[in-house]
Formats: structure tokens, sequence, C-alpha cells
């Protein structure tokens, strides 16, 4: 019995594991099997065996892609050239988001700017439907000479978001204190060139220049090191402390002390607008997670 026993213990752990690893399979890197095109699509093309995707903008139309499947926790990392020149009033998105009026959803959108002055990186969080996390950045190398790596890691203690494996932005899960964190709902990636010049540069007091159109951007290397969103029981198995799911691993709960400086440099010499320090925005009622320690 006892024998039999043993027998039964081992398979289910190898039945566990292997479910587990089904859940854990990266998504295949090639934008063609990946993703597929959902709007421009005269405005698209897919390069490079499938692997580089370029995303076109003129007066015409914009473009934009999603992934078919959703995620839950994990790596979601993409090589992004930005549009160079005169690339004012456009906005090139790259982010992961739910559906529906109650959605979660974690931003990179990346703002054009007049020839000669740098982008903005202008980051976002929604829970159950309410954004209002703006950050913004400046970065620290032109991001139109050459493809950069831009991540985000999110796992049930912490999102980061990463430029070249330097953390950008930290959003803590504070939940057992009433603060909502994304963790319930699976999301795809989604990625979009279009036309934002009522907003985009300098609060869309300069408009785009349809003269120096086509505006391309280019993205390469699509990697989704994450679980795969299969439904309500997905919010469990995702979040479970088994070796399958790396990402629950104690290592990524917190940002390491080297983390942590380069954080703080970041946020020190780069970070132009922090939705936690608006206090004319917000009338003085800042939101909740201001008063927590997000490093």
């Amino acid at each position: 019995m006892a024998k039999f026993n043993e027998i039964f213990l081992a398979s289910f752990i190898f039945a566990v594991a292997l479910l587990f690893n089904l859940l854990l399979a990266p998504v295949d890197a090639k934008f063609s099997k990946s993703m597929y095109i959902t709007w421009g699509l005269q405005h698209t093309a897919i390069q490079g065996n499938g692997e580089d995707l370029q995303l076109v903008l003129d007066q015409t139309s914009g473009s934009a892609a999603q992934t078919k499947k959703a995620f839950l926790f994990g790596s979601i990392e993409m090589l992004i050239k930005l549009i160079p020149g005169n690339s004012a009033g456009t906005v090139t998105a790259y982010y992961l988001s739910s559906t529906g009026s109650q959605h979660d959803e974690i931003d990179f959108e990346f703002l054009g700017n007049v020839s000669g002055q740098p982008y903005i990186v202008h980051t976002n969080l929604y829970t159950q439907g309410i954004g209002n996390r703006e950050q913004q950045f400046y970065l620290w190398f032109d991001p139109t000479a050459d493809f950069h790596n831009y991540t985000i890691h999110w796992n049930p203690k912490e999102i980061v978001w990463y430029v070249d494996g330097l953390p950008l932005r930290v959003f803590r899960n504070y939940e057992k204190e009433g603060i909502a964190y994304p963790n319930k709902q699976g999301m795809k990636v989604y990625t979009s060139l279009w036309n934002a010049d009522d907003w985009a540069t300098r609060g869309g007091l300069i408009k785009t220049d349809w003269s120096d159109a086509p505006f391309i951007a280019r993205l390469s290397h699509f990697r989704a090191r994450a679980c795969r969103w299969n439904g309500p029981v997905s919010i469990s198995q995702c979040a479970a402390n088994v070796p399958a799911n790396w990402w629950t691993n104690p290592i990524y709960s917190r940002l390491s002390y080297g983390q942590m400086g380069q954080l703080s440099w970041v946020r020190k010499n780069h970070m132009i607008y922090d939705y936690c320090t608006d206090f004319k925005r917000f009338n003085g009622q800042m939101a909740p997670e201001c008063f927590k320690n997000q490093f």
C-alpha cells in the first residue's frame, strides 16, 4: 500500500508539473504566429522571417497588432526602434490589457517630439478600470538610433517596467490594504502606432507634420515568458508557488539593493512627471499607494 501511495504521489506531482509547464510554454516569438493585425492592415509589414514587425502611420491610418493569447504574470519583452526625426504628435504604444469597463492595463507609450528633442516614455497602470497613475521619463539614449529592450515584469508581488534591464518604475501589491492590484484578469499584449497630436506633444500644442510621413516604428524579438490565461482557474494556477512559476520565486518579489540604486538613479535624473506629486491635479487627494513604499 505504501508503495502504491508513493507511485500515486509521484504520478500526481508529474501531472501537476506537466500542467504548469504547458501553461508556461513561451509564445512563439514570430509575430506572424503569436500576433494578428487589428487595424491598419495596409500599414504593417512582417519581416525577418516573421520575427520583425513594422508599424506605419500616415494621414490615412495608423496600425496595430495584438497577441492571440492572454497571460497572467510573467515577463513580456519587446525590442523597439522608435520613429526618427520629427515624430511630434505620434504615439507608439506597447502594453498589456484585459477588456471591459473594469479592465486592467500596464502601459508603455512613447510620445514623439520635434527633431532634436527627447522622446517621452509615458507609463500608466489601470486596475479595475481606474487609471490616472501616469509617470513620465526622458530616456538616457536616442531610442531612434537602434533597438532597445522594453520589458514588463509582472508577478503577484509587484510590477516592474524595465528599459534595457534598468528598472524604470515599480508598482507593488498592497491589495490587503485595500489598494487594487491586477491579479485576476488575463491580459493580451498590444502594440500600435497612431496620431495623438491633440495631447501627446506639449499637451497638443505641436501638431503632426504630415510632410514627414510615413512614420515607421520597428519592433522585434517579442518574448512572453509568462503564464497563459485559461479562465478563472488561472488566478490560482498562475500565482501558485511552484518551480514552473519562476516569477513567484522570492528573488522576484522585490528589487535587489543594486536594482533599487538603479531605480533611484533613473527617478532622480530622468523622471519628469509623477502622479504622486501632482497635488494640483488631484486637489490634494492623492492615490493611497502614493503613501506606500514602492521600492
